[in-house]
């Protein structure tokens, strides 16, 4: 996944480039439950957002959620379990410096050609550097999907954070927007390639304004 985030730091000139690896791998447990994981690793460049203070470049902290789900759901789809954040981020800037730790949920339900859902989480930090703040953030993501013709759909998939540690003004950060995409096949190698823009109507004072995205999925049903 590559983002672009622009109108970002103090004067709103910055701007950030990320690319993000995002394995999710099930597993089958037994004839009742399935453990789904899903990593996401992200690797930053951001130029200087303040005379002086230089561009980082990086990795970032990774973040790891282990779902349990019922191997025969009916309707309705759901996940439950942990989610940790870990402290790998190759410089302070592009990450928290604390271990955290928390639960996550994820449900969706396929109605003909919408397929609608979320996943809610909470991390709280429990370890890592005394000095940097503690961690206490929320992440909720609606996502809603249109399914049409020749593999093609229309998204939208906010993901809204909330930073409980911050103060009321700068707590939210709330997105709108949306994008479309298209399921092909490249040989016998399935791929899903969307592109999605979002504009954030609340967020905090140096976050970014717009964020544009492109995602490239390979599949590997069974």
């Amino acid at each position: 996944e590559y983002d672009y985030d622009s109108d970002l730091g103090p004067f709103d000139t910055g701007e950030r480039w990320t690319v993000t690896t995002k394995p999710v791998v099930p597993f089958s447990l037994n004839e009742d439950w399935n453990l789904i994981t899903r990593t996401i690793a992200p690797v930053i460049y951001q130029p200087e957002l303040v005379p002086g203070t230089g561009s980082e470049f990086g990795l970032g902290d990774i973040n790891a959620t282990l779902f349990f789900s019922p191997a025969e759901s009916g309707k309705l789809i759901w996940g439950l379990g942990p989610v940790f954040s870990f402290p790998t981020a190759s410089d302070d800037v592009l990450g928290t410096e604390k271990w955290s730790a928390g639960a996550s949920l994820v449900a969706l339900t396929i109605q003909g050609p919408w397929v609608v859902g979320g996943l809610v989480n909470n991390l709280w930090s429990f370890a890592g550097d005394d000095d940097r703040a503690s961690v206490n953030q929320t992440l909720i993501e609606p996502f809603l999907n249109y399914n049409l013709d020749k593999g093609w759909y229309l998204i939208s998939d906010i993901i809204i954070t909330a930073n409980w540690q911050a103060d009321s003004s700068n707590r939210w950060t709330v997105p709108l927007g949306g994008g479309a995409g298209k399921l092909l096949k490249i040989g016998s190698q399935p791929i899903n390639v969307r592109t999605e823009a979002y504009y954030n109507v609340a967020k905090p004072d140096s976050a970014p304004d717009w964020q544009w995205g492109f995602t490239i999925q390979f599949l590997f049903p069974k």
